[in-house]
């Protein structure tokens, strides 16, 4: 195991009706919030009613930032800013899907810029010294933004969509109410897990400590739980115990946990699929799984078979005794039966993007790729490779 640093601030408060707490949690705080949902399904459930008239309860006054999409972008990012200027606010409650967290974390932490633009944070790498202290309320299983410091935004004008990360932006507390995800759509309920997954394959795959039995066993529990709870949500949508181990699986997913002590690593499927959210809008989650099972054929044939291997046995996907080639086939075809079984994309086609458009793709991932740090090793030949690997199944 390589040597390493496990920092977590945030507090979880986890069950039934705890949404009902987001007033006594703000007010610990905050004296005046911003308030962050998306469009419309917070309110048609009730739950954004409830968390308002917490923090009535609770005196906490707030001002609303609705609006937010699937994919956030950064004109909203800005609006929160400066509603957090004008009213004097010095908190962030937000409530929704990742979309929702991500855009709380960037006005939590832009509000606190003396000067410049939160985008330079994403696009040049600025530091994030400070930000006014954030409750996340999650209705989706699927990112972890809820207990993690990262986030990703999509700058509208520029066509990318980048992520960018700090210990000031973990939430001080996350209220995780499995009850508010009854009303996720199947699309969505599916999306989010196919995202909680991949959070995990990517550091699996793509470590450089070689010994990694304690990551790869909290790995491989997580997703099988994932693949099946997941299964379980879109049987019965109001399965409040499938719910709640989705949404804690997923939390866990990417919260630190299981890639500490795997060494330097990175997230390439992550960084394609972000360019086919900034040009096709394509939901994050649906991106990813039509990348991920070419993506891990392209994988095991760079000299990768015996870790794609092991993953399709310990997932059950092969015997013990399948030979390496075997086995990574396999687990390319399990996720994919899984995807198609969950209705979810399995390849680019599925999203109607087309081999023409690859060169594009190509040229807007490798703005993250710099960023990054991993332009040599994902260049635009490699990536190209990938893509076409992904076209069909």
């Amino acid at each position: 195991m390589d040597d390493f640093e496990f920092y977590n601030p945030v507090r979880i408060i986890f069950g039934r009706s705890k949404i009902d707490q987001a007033g006594s949690v703000a007010r610990d705080i905050a004296r005046r919030v911003l308030v962050c949902s998306g469009r419309g399904s917070a309110r048609r459930s009730g739950s954004l009613q409830r968390l308002l008239g917490s923090l009535q309860r609770y005196g906490v006054e707030y001002v609303e930032l609705s609006g937010i999409q699937s994919n956030p972008l950064l004109g909203k990012v800005r609006d929160g800013i400066e509603l957090v200027g004008k009213h004097n606010l010095d908190g962030v409650v937000a409530l929704g899907g990742g979309s929702v967290m991500d855009t709380g974390k960037a006005i939590a932490a832009g509000s606190c810029l003396k000067s410049g633009d939160i985008w330079d944070c994403f696009r040049h790498g600025r530091e994030i010294s400070r930000a006014i202290p954030l409750v996340a309320v999650p209705t989706l299983a699927a990112s972890g933004s809820e207990m993690n410091g990262f986030m990703v935004i999509t700058n509208e004008a520029e066509n990318l969509k980048l992520a960018a990360g700090s210990p000031h932006v973990f939430p001080c507390c996350s209220i995780l109410d499995p009850e508010l995800t009854f009303s996720v759509p199947p699309d969505y309920t599916a999306y989010g897990a196919v995202d909680a997954v991949s959070h995990l394959l990517e550091p699996f795959f793509n470590r450089s400590w070689p010994d990694t039995p304690v990551q790869d066993g909290v790995t491989y529990g997580l997703i099988r739980a994932i693949v099946s709870e997941s299964v379980k949500c879109l049987e019965k949508p109001d399965d409040y115990h499938a719910r709640a181990n989705l949404m804690w699986g997923a939390t866990l997913a990417l919260n630190g946990l299981a890639k500490s002590g795997i060494g330097d690593h990175n997230f390439p499927v992550h960084m394609i699929e972000h360019s086919l959210s900034a040009l096709f809008n394509v939901p994050h989650g649906a991106g990813l799984a039509a990348l991920f099972p070419g993506w891990i054929r392209w994988f095991a044939s760079c000299g990768n078979l015996s870790r794609v291997a092991e993953l399709a046995r310990n997932m059950g996907w092969a015997p013990a005794r399948t030979p390496d080639s075997g086995a990574a086939t396999a687990a390319s075809e399990g996720f994919a039966q899984w995807f198609r079984e969950i209705k979810c994309p399995v390849c680019l086609a599925d999203l109607s993007i087309s081999e023409r458009e690859h060169r594009a793709i190509v040229e807007n991932a490798m703005v993250q790729a710099r960023i990054w740090g991993i332009e040599t090793q994902y260049n635009q030949d490699v990536i190209l490779q990938i893509l076409e690997e992904c076209q069909v199944l």
